[in-house]
Protein backbone atom coordinates (compact mmCIF):
# COMPACT_ATOMS: atom_id res chain seq x y z
CA UNK A 1 0.00 0.00 0.00
CA UNK A 2 1.16 3.34 -0.92
CA UNK A 3 1.08 5.81 2.50
CA UNK A 4 1.41 9.28 2.31
CA UNK A 5 2.95 11.33 4.94
CA UNK A 6 1.80 14.66 4.67
CA UNK A 7 4.50 17.26 6.73
CA UNK A 8 5.37 21.35 5.89
CA UNK A 9 8.60 21.90 4.84
CA UNK A 10 9.34 22.97 8.59
CA UNK A 11 8.28 21.65 11.91
CA UNK A 12 7.86 18.24 11.76
CA UNK A 13 8.28 16.15 15.07
CA UNK A 14 11.62 13.45 13.59
CA UNK A 15 10.01 10.70 15.28
CA UNK A 16 6.93 11.13 14.56
CA UNK A 17 7.85 10.81 10.91
CA UNK A 18 10.46 8.32 11.34
CA UNK A 19 9.11 5.63 13.36
CA UNK A 20 5.76 5.36 11.67
CA UNK A 21 8.01 5.53 8.47
CA UNK A 22 10.09 2.71 9.38
CA UNK A 23 6.88 0.74 10.64
CA UNK A 24 5.10 0.78 7.30
CA UNK A 25 8.39 -0.33 5.12
CA UNK A 26 9.21 -3.05 7.65
CA UNK A 27 5.11 -4.14 7.01
CA UNK A 28 5.97 -4.12 3.50
CA UNK A 29 4.18 -0.72 2.24
CA UNK A 30 5.78 2.17 0.22
CA UNK A 31 5.72 4.78 2.09
CA UNK A 32 5.71 8.16 0.31
CA UNK A 33 6.77 12.26 1.89
CA UNK A 34 4.51 14.35 0.38
CA UNK A 35 4.51 18.56 2.03
CA UNK A 36 3.09 21.54 0.54
CA UNK A 37 6.92 22.07 -1.54
CA UNK A 38 9.31 20.15 -3.12
CA UNK A 39 13.41 19.92 -2.08
CA UNK A 40 13.39 19.01 1.87
CA UNK A 41 11.62 18.40 4.66
CA UNK A 42 13.27 20.41 8.15
CA UNK A 43 12.82 17.54 11.25
CA UNK A 44 13.37 18.62 14.71
CA UNK A 45 13.53 17.20 18.53
CA UNK A 46 11.54 19.10 19.71
CA UNK A 47 12.84 22.60 19.46
CA UNK A 48 15.87 21.47 17.99
CA UNK A 49 16.57 21.12 14.47
CA UNK A 50 17.64 17.54 13.29
CA UNK A 51 17.39 15.67 10.17
CA UNK A 52 16.22 16.74 6.67
CA UNK A 53 14.31 14.75 4.19
CA UNK A 54 13.78 14.53 0.64
CA UNK A 55 10.37 15.80 -0.36
CA UNK A 56 8.66 12.98 -2.61
CA UNK A 57 5.73 14.43 -3.69
CA UNK A 58 4.26 18.09 -3.93
CA UNK A 59 0.39 17.96 -2.35
CA UNK A 60 -1.08 20.81 -4.79
CA UNK A 61 0.14 18.21 -7.75
CA UNK A 62 -1.55 14.80 -6.89
CA UNK A 63 -4.73 13.01 -5.84
CA UNK A 64 -5.45 11.41 -2.25
CA UNK A 65 -6.68 8.64 -4.25
CA UNK A 66 -3.04 7.67 -5.70
CA UNK A 67 -3.31 6.31 -1.56
CA UNK A 68 -4.13 3.62 0.26
CA UNK A 69 -3.75 6.05 3.78
CA UNK A 70 -2.78 8.78 5.27
CA UNK A 71 0.04 9.43 8.20
CA UNK A 72 -0.14 13.14 9.78
CA UNK A 73 3.11 13.37 12.14
CA UNK A 74 3.11 16.01 14.70
CA UNK A 75 5.27 18.94 16.15
CA UNK A 76 3.82 22.19 16.83
CA UNK A 77 4.66 23.93 13.65
CA UNK A 78 4.26 21.19 11.58
CA UNK A 79 0.00 20.85 11.89
CA UNK A 80 -0.12 24.57 12.32
CA UNK A 81 1.35 25.18 9.03
CA UNK A 82 -0.56 22.57 7.12
CA UNK A 83 -3.83 23.88 8.54
CA UNK A 84 -2.75 27.47 6.80
CA UNK A 85 -2.20 25.78 3.75
CA UNK A 86 -5.45 25.56 1.31
CA UNK A 87 -4.35 22.29 -0.68
CA UNK A 88 -3.11 20.24 2.35
CA UNK A 89 -5.98 21.05 3.95
CA UNK A 90 -8.21 19.71 0.68
CA UNK A 91 -5.66 16.79 0.44
CA UNK A 92 -6.94 15.90 4.11
CA UNK A 93 -10.57 16.12 3.64
CA UNK A 94 -10.06 14.07 0.16
CA UNK A 95 -9.14 11.19 2.64
CA UNK A 96 -12.54 11.31 4.60
CA UNK A 97 -14.38 12.06 2.12
CA UNK A 98 -12.76 8.86 -0.19
CA UNK A 99 -13.39 6.82 2.80
CA UNK A 100 -9.63 6.20 2.68
CA UNK A 101 -8.11 5.46 6.52
CA UNK A 102 -6.00 8.16 8.29
CA UNK A 103 -3.79 8.65 11.19
CA UNK A 104 -2.45 11.67 13.20
CA UNK A 105 -0.44 12.11 16.28
CA UNK A 106 0.19 14.41 19.07
CA UNK A 107 -0.02 17.82 17.35
CA UNK A 108 -1.73 16.75 13.80
CA UNK A 109 -5.17 16.67 14.61
CA UNK A 110 -5.11 20.88 14.54
CA UNK A 111 -5.08 19.76 10.64
CA UNK A 112 -8.31 17.45 10.90
CA UNK A 113 -9.94 20.28 12.67
CA UNK A 114 -9.36 22.62 10.01
CA UNK A 115 -10.71 20.09 7.07
CA UNK A 116 -13.32 19.81 9.55
CA UNK A 117 -13.44 16.14 9.91
CA UNK A 118 -13.60 15.41 13.66
CA UNK A 119 -17.09 16.31 14.09
CA UNK A 120 -19.14 13.45 15.57
CA UNK A 121 -15.89 11.10 16.13
CA UNK A 122 -13.84 10.50 19.29
CA UNK A 123 -10.00 10.94 19.28
CA UNK A 124 -6.80 11.72 21.15
CA UNK A 125 -4.18 14.13 20.71
CA UNK A 126 -1.47 15.61 22.80
CA UNK A 127 -3.47 17.47 25.58
CA UNK A 128 -3.35 21.44 24.58
CA UNK A 129 -5.74 20.40 21.60
CA UNK A 130 -8.64 18.85 23.92
CA UNK A 131 -10.66 22.59 23.68
CA UNK A 132 -10.02 22.87 19.95
CA UNK A 133 -11.07 19.03 18.81
CA UNK A 134 -14.35 19.68 21.33
CA UNK A 135 -14.91 23.06 19.73
CA UNK A 136 -15.05 21.00 16.51
CA UNK A 137 -17.68 18.75 17.45
CA UNK A 138 -15.07 15.96 18.18
CA UNK A 139 -14.92 14.52 21.62
CA UNK A 140 -11.41 14.21 23.00
CA UNK A 141 -10.26 11.30 24.64
CA UNK A 142 -7.06 10.60 27.07
CA UNK A 143 -5.87 7.46 25.61
CA UNK A 144 -2.59 5.52 24.13
CA UNK A 145 -4.49 4.79 20.97
CA UNK A 146 -7.94 5.50 19.57
CA UNK A 147 -9.71 4.05 16.73
CA UNK A 148 -13.19 5.84 15.76
CA UNK A 149 -14.71 4.40 12.69
CA UNK A 150 -17.48 6.95 12.88
CA UNK A 151 -17.95 8.11 9.08
CA UNK A 152 -16.87 6.56 5.89
CA UNK A 153 -13.46 6.02 6.95
CA UNK A 154 -11.10 4.60 10.07
CA UNK A 155 -9.56 7.63 12.14
CA UNK A 156 -6.43 5.99 14.41
CA UNK A 157 -5.19 9.18 16.47
CA UNK A 158 -2.14 9.27 19.69
CA UNK A 159 -0.88 11.45 22.12
CA UNK A 160 2.81 11.66 21.88
CA UNK A 161 6.10 10.15 21.19
CA UNK A 162 6.00 7.99 24.14
CA UNK A 163 2.97 6.21 22.23
CA UNK A 164 4.62 5.61 18.90
CA UNK A 165 5.01 1.81 19.70
CA UNK A 166 1.03 1.33 19.54
CA UNK A 167 0.42 4.01 17.77
CA UNK A 168 2.72 1.70 14.62
CA UNK A 169 0.96 -0.96 15.20
CA UNK A 170 -2.47 0.32 15.50
CA UNK A 171 -2.33 1.95 12.39
CA UNK A 172 -0.96 -0.44 10.39
CA UNK A 173 -3.10 -3.23 11.43
CA UNK A 174 -6.62 -0.29 10.98
CA UNK A 175 -4.42 0.42 7.37
CA UNK A 176 -4.36 -3.25 6.19
CA UNK A 177 -7.73 -4.47 7.58
CA UNK A 178 -9.28 -1.26 5.44
CA UNK A 179 -6.91 -2.51 2.11
CA UNK A 180 -8.76 -5.98 2.70
CA UNK A 181 -12.45 -4.05 2.77
CA UNK A 182 -12.51 -3.90 6.64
Amino acid sequence: MRIAFLTAPEGVEQVELTEPWQAALAAGHDPVLVSTDSGDVQAFHHLDKADTFTVDEVVGELAADSFGGLVLPGGVANPDFLRTNDEAVAFVKAFFTQGRPVAAICHAPWTLVEADVVRGRELTSWPSLRTDIRNAGGTWVDQQVKVCDHGPNKLVTSRKPDDLKAFCETYLRVFEQEEKGG
